[in-house]
């Protein structure tokens, strides 16, 4: 018995052995592999023929402790035979939090441009794809980045989706790639570039300041597209007046382009000048007065809320003179069924409920987003050969976004409110030839024209810094690329400051 017993136990703990040498290796292979497809292409871009290789997959990233915590998604674009020490790189995202790449990769930095109708639905395939002539990839070297939980990328290892996903948890990764990416590349001499558009804003302005005090890696450029840089500012519905002052000009311009103007302004950067001015010259005040406002001043007030807007002045009345951006493209065309675009206010659709207070849906994402996805993918498998590397998150592959921000003016303090234009204007403080493009257009309600110049205008910079900050409008959405004109114009600027900094 005693002998069989040991045998038993034996067994036994051979068994509970082979069981943890299995774990273990099943441990082993949760950690899926770094996969990356090199692919040679050329495009004729403005003229010039360009031949150019394309790397395109994920990258492994790991803790201080040498431990794999998560795979980051990219796809590098790199000219054949150009000198990597003079050659300028730039690194690209989209915003969210978490939001893919494939806007900005498929509407107008990459050589491939998916076809989309501008101010319409492109929601039924067959889908297409052109040779996009306005690429910026004849001027620099591009690496479209996707963050943790977008696209390809994802937490493996040790790594978990909550240090990824908040303010601060981003910039650190995000600056840990680029960093990554320029040792293993060898671009270090390289100058530098960093384009984010919308939550990239905020992304942005923490980058450009955590790469030069962390890592010691100062940027030539950074480029904003479409900003949201400042929760208090872009963000109406939280008790706070200042978005709703921000709002108003792009309410207007809204209100004309679908003609409920009456009369139509007949020129639109004049009519956004008369909007600014009342926005900030009769509308802030009277929202600061509160219960003090003057019955005259706020008879007053309605009457231009509603001339600008073609919303009634008894609906400006009940709303108590505040309306956010879900209530204006749910109430602007009511009456025809239809509900305004939030990201492109040019677009509208049908309305899911006719008596609802808030938007259903953005008819802009319906609009577009089946069409730029399509041919997102169409590319990647087809050109880029990329077949074997998961599920793809175009949108929504983060939860529990941890919004506290740890300013470099608050001593560490973690601020609930997030606002990293100050980064940015600590960073161009400390790196003074740090040039800044700003991108933006008339029709975005996501993030308005007025916010963005709102944060330009109130950071704290000297003159000659100030110099160095350029702003671009276009008669466009918060996607403005996918408007033709706009399209150009876009180009034209992006290469144009690119060039400016060499």
């Amino acid at each position: 018995m005693k002998r069989i017993l040991s045998i038993t136990m034996l067994l036994a703990l051979a068994g509970v052995a082979f069981a943890q040498e299995e774990g273990e290796s099943k441990d082993e292979k949760e950690v899926p592999e770094a996969r990356q497809v090199v692919t040679e292409h050329s495009a004729t871009i403005g003229g010039r023929k360009i031949d150019y290789t394309v790397t395109a997959g994920t990258m492994l990233m790991k803790n201080d402790e040498e431990e794999p915590i998560a795979l980051v998604g990219f796809t590098a674009y790199e000219k054949k035979g150009a000198n990597k020490g003079t050659r300028p790189i730039m690194f690209a995202y989209n915003g969210g939090p978490g939001s893919a790449s494939l806007w900005l990769h498929m509407g107008i930095l990459g050589p491939q441009r998916a076809i989309v109708q501008d101010a319409g639905f492109t929601s039924n395939g067959p889908y297409r794809r052109v040779a996009n002539d306005y690429s910026i990839i004849d001027e620099v070297d591009l690496v479209m980045v996707d963050p943790v939980g977008t696209g390809f990328a994802k937490p493996v290892g040790e790594g978990k989706g909550e240090d990824f996903w908040g303010v601060d948890q981003d910039i650190k990764s995000v600056s840990e790639f680029i960093v990554q990416y320029l040792t293993e590349n060898g671009r270090w001499a390289s100058p530098k570039y960093v384009l984010g558009e919308s939550y990239g804003g905020i992304r942005t302005g923490g980058v450009s300041y955590y790469l030069l005090n962390n890592h010691m890696v100062a940027l030539n450029g950074v480029i904003l597209v479409s900003p949201f840089m400042e929760m208090a500012v872009g963000f109406a519905g939280m008790g706070v007046d200042l978005p709703h002052v921000m709002l108003l000009p792009t309410f207007a311009a809204t209100a004309r382009y679908h003609g409920l103007l009456d009369p139509t302004p007949p020129d639109l950067k004049a009519f956004m000048a008369e909007a600014r001015d009342f926005a900030l010259n009769e509308y802030a005040p009277a929202l600061l007065l509160g219960s003090r406002l003057p019955d005259e001043q706020r008879q007053a007030v309605l009457a231009g809320l509603s001339r600008f807007t073609g919303l009634s002045e008894d609906y400006w009345d009940l709303a108590n003179l505040r309306i956010d951006d879900g209530r204006f493209v749910k109430e602007l065309q009511r009456v025809t069924g239809k509900t305004t675009g939030r990201i492109d206010s040019r677009f509208a659709g049908h309305m899911i409920n006719q008596v609802g207070e808030n938007m259903s849906y953005d008819p802009f994402m319906s609009a577009v987003g089946p069409g730029f996805l399509a041919a997102f993918m169409d590319y990647y498998q087809t050109d880029l050969e990329v077949t074997e590397i998961g599920e793809y998150s175009a949108m929504g592959g983060v939860s529990d976004w941890d919004w506290r921000h740890a300013q470099p003016d608050l001593g560490g303090f973690k601020s609930p409110i997030p606002n990293t234009s100050i980064d940015l204007t600590f960073a161009m403080k400390r790196n003074p030839s740090m040039r800044v493009l700003v991108q933006q257009g008339y029709y975005d309600l996501a993030t308005p024209h007025l916010a963005t110049e709102y944060y330009l205008e109130h950071m704290d910079l000297p003159d000659e810094l100030r110099e160095n900050i350029t702003l671009e409008y276009y008669e466009a959405g918060h996607m403005m690329y996918i408007h033709e004109p706009s399209m150009v114009k876009f180009k034209e600027d992006l290469a144009t400051f690119v060039r400016g900094g060499q």
